[in-house]
């Protein structure tokens, strides 16, 4: 056993052999882990040490697909089961509610309960309400949902006429302003500096930003913006308040960190005072709601406002295949600008698979059909629908979708349309099995039953469910689809806990509503790209890749632009197996086929050539992965060979162990005495040239270089961190002394 707090040694066949897809995937009701050491099993050397670096900020890098939702809900878990950290002190903070419930989900099942999972919004509206007496005084605000009624009020009081489109762009903009902390009289500023195209004159919306401010303060309501702005007032104002908060709170955890606001900075600021126990995670490279007032920048700078961070990056990619990482690495090789210079390189761990299809159809309703053809065909095949996914850039192009999956009787669900448990039929399903869980021992409907899935099919028939589903399409089969999610999950529940009784399993639905952990109900899912953010299918349909829709029309500056490709990137990498890259040269039957695949597929589709000033001379360029019928058109980029541990052989990731060749807990055959030399002459290069020790050698290159005891240039060359600039200047110095003569002795032979 480790001393507490210490990690336990990595067993690393839990993670390498048989066990690769756990890294993303658990297990529907697993067993809760009987001890601290055993919430670290099944983790790759990475996230172990996402799980066990509890002290001080850590920063997680985590691409797509590697796990990083797994790594800190298990450094949680971790820390508690340890005793490390109490879980009434720990608040993790996400930006979605399904992810907050998805979180609580993990952390029970891992025996963590008790820990706060929440968004930045439901945060600070509890401590709001707590503190609203004692701070303000009265009766808080009521809160509004939807505030476009409220700026349509706003219009109307400025004699400004809105139709529906502007009203929402206007709301946008206030929402904008809002978490980017800028007041009605700086928004016309503000926004030209941000490169904001406004949906009016500047001027018209910081009129309407204001009286819109007006209308909340007569009714005395409040809205989201208004949660974080208050409860960042309150901390600011009252330091009794905000060591009271403090107290409460010794440990803070972010997940994707890219997608913080100012505002929400500020907040986290705040709450943590002058502390530095925190733990962020994130991805510059799926940055895609700058729109909102998201920043990667805070990401970015981590290590430079904490210069003593641990700095874990999680590349290894458990959900997609070969093909589908490769596609996505193509993507943001191409890319430009800040979040692009920090990117990942994804490196699957999955068996390959069938590179990525690319279709071309006359008109969107073509391609519409085609895509429902070739998923009726899966279907059939036995595929499930619920791991099936269209996605599109707009919602718009949804209608166009559901039509054609009704046509090929194919089931669907639109992604973002009303939460599972908030369903009328799922409400009433819930209130049948809990009467039965009381009174059934006098239901004529359970007399015949003793399995606990049989108890439930029993009870949902009363609700519409039947052993076969109803023909077609519409509201009628998403309510039987609702009910089969409720017995299917009865099944697998009854499989987990053959013990379990039907009030077990309504406790069980309880806790899934509160933490809104809904189960799968098998359709296609229908969403925008946007939407698809978090989540993941066996097959994914991107439709409507064509220029004008992706990139959006209205993306015209290069920040923009590089948004749009983030954007199909967080596409591609939602595809676990299967991934379907379509476009149509025209909009309607009969149109001008005047459009183009999007730009960001050039060189990386069958037959298309590399973007533009991307590549060298002579068309080499561009990543093709020997789709049929390219074969000799491009030349192929040469696979890059992964770092290799010499003393273990393990696949090295962090750029600290692939300049020492081996991992930091291996043992070292370091010569003690030519590192003390190599440290000696560095301290004296330093003071000469008046700039710090590092930016002669680091540490660990100078680790390398007492390791590897370089005989020649060539050898010395070989040593990451020694470049060839370095090589020139420093060289003769270091071959001198690790061939143990004096600098001296060095000059005078030469």
């Amino acid at each position: 056993m480790p001393a507490c707090g210490q990690p336990a040694q990595p067993s690393r066949a839990t993670w390498q052999h048989g066990c690769v897809t756990a890294a993303t995937h658990s297990t529907l009701f697993p067993q809760v882990p009987d001890s601290a050491d055993a919430v670290l099993e099944g983790l790759d050397p990475e996230q172990r040490e996402v799980a066990t670096a509890l002290h001080g900020p850590v920063c997680v890098l985590a691409g797509a697909g590697t796990g990083k939702t797994r790594a800190i809900t298990h450094r949680i878990a971790y820390g508690v089961r340890a005793g490390i950290l109490h879980p009434s002190s720990v608040l993790a903070v996400t930006f979605t509610n399904r992810a907050a419930g998805e979180m609580r989900g993990r952390l029970r099942q891992l025996g963590a309960a008790g820990v706060q999972a929440r968004t930045f919004h439901s945060a600070a509206l509890r401590q709001l309400q707590y503190f609203w007496p004692k701070a303000i005084g009265g009766a808080m605000p009521r809160l509004v949902d939807r505030k476009i009624q409220l700026v349509a009020d706003a219009a109307a009081a400025c004699r400004i006429r809105l139709d529906r489109g502007e009203l929402r762009d206007v709301t946008a903009e206030i929402e904008w302003s809002k978490v980017t902390q800028t007041v009605p009289a700086d928004y016309a500023p503000a926004a030209a500096k941000a490169g904001r195209e406004s949906p009016r004159d500047p001027a018209e919306i910081a009129q309407l930003y204001a009286a819109y401010e007006d209308v909340k303060r007569e009714r005395s309501v409040i809205d989201f913006e208004d949660v974080l702005l208050l409860t960042v007032a309150v901390l600011q104002d009252r330091h009794d308040i905000a060591e009271q908060i403090r107290a409460q709170y010794q440990h803070f955890v972010v997940d994707e960190y890219q997608d913080v606001s100012p505002l929400q900075q500020r907040l986290l600021e705040l709450w943590l005072g002058e502390r530095d126990s925190l733990c962020v995670v994130g991805d510059a490279s799926q940055t895609i709601y700058s729109f909102t007032g998201a920043t990667p920048d805070h990401l970015l700078d981590f290590r430079t406002r904490h210069p003593g961070a641990t700095v874990v990056k999680l590349v290894r990619d458990y959900r997609s295949t070969p093909q589908v990482v490769h596609l996505a690495n193509g993507l943001l090789a191409q890319a430009r600008g800040r979040a692009a210079d920090h990117r990942l390189e994804l490196v699957s761990q999955r068996p390959a698979g069938p590179e990525p299809v690319y279709a071309e159809y006359t008109d969107e309703p073509a391609e519409a059909e085609g895509a429902a053809r070739r998923i009726r065909e899966l279907v059939d095949s036995g595929v499930p629908a619920s791991e099936i996914a269209v996605l599109f850039r707009t919602n718009a192009q949804s209608e166009t979708y559901e039509q054609a999956l009704a046509d090929a009787a194919v089931p669907y669900q639109l992604r973002g349309a009303e939460r599972f448990f908030d369903r009328p039929e799922v409400r009433k399903a819930g209130i049948a099995l809990r009467g039965a869980a009381r009174f059934g021992g006098n239901d004529s409907l359970l007399d015949d039953v003793v399995d606990l899935p049989s108890q439930v099919r029993a009870v949902l028939s009363g609700e519409g469910w039947t052993t076969q589903p109803p023909a077609g399409s519409g509201a009628v089969r998403e309510r039987w689809e609702s009910l089969a999610a409720l017995v299917n999950l009865a099944q697998d529940f009854a499989a987990a806990r053959p013990t379990a009784t039907l009030a077990d399993l309504v406790a069980e639905l309880d806790e899934r509503a509160n933490a809104q952990h809904a189960p799968t109900v098998q359709g296609v899912t229908l969403a925008s790209l946007h939407s698809a953010k978090g989540l993941e299918w066996d097959v994914v349909f991107l439709v409507g890749v064509a220029e004008g829709m992706m990139p959006i029309t209205y993306a015209k500056t290069d920040e923009q632009i590089e948004e749009e490709r983030r954007l199909l990137y967080v596409g591609v990498t939602r595809a676990r197996e299967h991934l379907h890259v379509s476009w149509a040269l025209s909009r309607s039957p009969g149109g001008r086929p005047s459009r183009r695949p999007s730009r960001f597929l050039d060189g990386l589709r069958p037959g298309s050539a590399a973007a533009a000033g991307r590549t060298a001379a002579g068309g080499a360029g561009g990543i093709e992965r020997g789709i049929p019928g390219t074969r000799g058109s491009t030349p192929k980029r040469a696979q890059r060979v992964p770092a290799r541990c010499r003393v273990c052989g393990r696949t090295l990731t962090d750029p600290g162990e692939m300049k020492l060749m081996r991992c930091d807990d291996c043992p070292s055959d370091m010569n003690e005495g030519l590192y003390e030399r190599l440290r000696e002459w560095r301290a004296d290069q330093a003071r000469s040239s008046g700039q710090p020790a590092f930016c002669v050698f680091t540490d660990r290159t100078l680790m390398a270089i007492a390791e590897s005891a370089p005989d020649d240039e060539r050898e010395l060359a070989r040593i990451p961190g020694v470049g060839m600039r370095k090589l020139t200047r420093y060289g003769a110095d270091v071959l001198a002394i690790c061939a143990g003569q004096s600098l001296a002795e060095s000059t005078d032979h030469d």
